[in-house]
């Protein structure tokens, strides 16, 4: 591609009031008031006159995250050109910053709550889990978020990992739980700000009870099974996934009870395993296709008291560790393998269950899209006000992931950057046709213009509206 005038013989100018350059907010925003937001965030009430219109303020952070918006100052990019001719209540940036740093912990709360039933309402709007009546996921993790900066509160340094190496990072901690099924995409049902220096399991228990209920809610009435990584392998964490009648599997810690435990597994039990594709194993450094597979029935943590034992499968994989000096001619006697255990109640046989562990991975998927988005920035120096971003950055995340949903196959499963870059940011000409209605004219040939369509005509399902609007050059 080449420009077909120099820039000498071409002009430009700020001075369009008929245009806005993010036009796929109009169905988007249409989806978020079919799925209750407004009254949602009616019920969060933060003192003091910056308080004020909560359901207002809300509506446009959710609104400027989904148009890319990274930072509160980034919210002004919903007060150019026409936006105000199709949006109202759309307020400056310094008022949604007071906004956020009038919230109490009470207030963050309150605002939780309003995200685990916008989810819901968001699943009655779009099929958002399909399948979810017979089998859903549920994966419990934490993010170290970087900060910069000496006031930002509740910033500590923490453990993350960086090329699969673990280094201290000084941030803010964010713990998550994800819903997803085998035919979906993931989303966020519950989220929980921390200090940096949180570990893993830190009210994970309780955000554990909330996900899975949050889960019942929108439609997840079959099996559920919780995924978790070693961090969280406690009895509390464990107790509290059965006390809600889901199934767990989590990764164990390699002790010398764990150790033992797998010593006593005969040679004969193991079940050779290729997979389709290879995996990355950290610890040799290298991707591996071959594997054995077992498993015996363990009683973990038994130094608790009785009833917070728990007796369950330990399912078992082994994989043949590296001969680094085999090419020296220096040929192993005795094959040395290395073990992975996870814990776990699950109903499915052990190669099943073993395969759907693995694919606890998708939370870094999730926590990559998230952190690619609104949580590229803590934008506050108060706690409390980064806590309310991330939870009304996670319902901006959903809501993006509804209208891909919406909008076809194609973005069902696709980045949420995606779905920004290709039905979100794009331009449109605003104009009147007769009294009290406007007309949006957008590129001709747009790459997505199929999806931007259908995304249009099913939220407008139902409501007053003149048919999506016509493609315009």
């Amino acid at each position: 591609m080449q420009l077909l005038h120099a820039l000498a013989r071409t002009s430009a100018a700020f001075d369009d009031p008929n245009l806005v350059s993010h036009a796929g907010l109009v169905p988007v925003m249409a989806l978020a008031e079919r799925a209750g937001l407004s009254d949602l965030a009616a019920g969060v009430r933060p003192d003091g006159p910056a308080g004020a219109n909560p359901a207002l303020k809300i509506a446009c952070l959710a609104a400027g995250m989904a148009a890319g918006a990274d930072s509160i100052d980034d919210m002004d990019l919903l007060r150019h050109g026409a936006m105000a001719r199709i949006f109202g209540g759309v307020r400056a940036p310094s008022t949604l910053g007071s906004f956020l740093r009038s919230f109490t912990w009470g207030n963050v709360s309150q605002l939780q709550k309003a995200h685990r039933e916008f989810l819901a309402g968001l699943c009655e709007s779009a099929p958002l889990l399909p399948g979810a009546d017979t089998l859903a996921f549920i994966d419990i993790d934490a993010t170290q978020n970087r900060v910069y900066g000496y006031k930002k509160q509740g910033a500590k340094y923490g453990h993350t990992k960086i090329a699969s190496k673990s280094v201290l990072v000084k941030g803010l901690n964010v713990l998550g739980g994800i819903i997803s099924t085998p035919l979906s995409a993931p989303v966020i049902a519950s989220t929980r700000l921390r200090g940096g220096s949180a570990a893993s399991a830190r009210a994970a228990a309780g955000l554990i009870t909330e996900t899975i209920a949050t889960a019942r809610r929108c439609g997840c009435a079959g099996r559920i099974v919780v995924r978790l990584d070693s961090g969280f392998y406690n009895s509390p964490v464990v107790r509290a996934v059965l006390k809600a009648g889901a199934f767990f599997s989590v990764t164990v810690a390699m002790n010398s009870h764990v150790k033992a435990a797998i010593s006593t597994i005969p040679e004969n039990a193991w079940t050779p395993v290729r997979y389709p594709r290879a995996i990355w194993d950290e610890q040799a450094g290298g991707w591996v296709s071959d594997a054995e597979v077992a498993e015996i029935q363990y009683t973990a943590f038994t130094s608790k008291k009785k009833d917070e034992q728990v007796t369950a499968r330990l399912i078992v994989r082994r994989v043949k560790a590296l001969n680094k000096k085999a090419g020296e001619g220096q040929d192993e006697l005795f094959p040395a393998w290395r073990y992975h255990a996870v814990l776990t109640n699950s109903p499915f046989v052990t190669l099943q269950a073993e395969e759907q562990h693995r694919d606890h991975a998708i939370v870094e998927q999730v926590f990559a899209d998230w952190n690619a988005g609104p949580l590229a920035h803590m934008p506050s120096g108060q706690f409390n006000a980064n806590a309310a971003w991330t939870v009304i950055a996670a319902m901006s995340q959903n809501l993006l992931r509804a209208a891909g949903v919406l909008a076809g196959p194609l973005l069902a499963k696709a980045r949420t950057a995606t779905i920004r870059r290709d039905i979100i940011a794009v331009a449109a000409r605003t104009a009147r046709r007769g009294r009290g209605n406007i007309a949006l004219h957008l590129p001709e040939g747009w790459h997505r213009e199929h999806e931007w369509t259908a995304l249009w005509t099913k939220t407008a399902a139902g409501t007053r509206s003149s048919g999506p609007p016509a493609a315009a050059a």
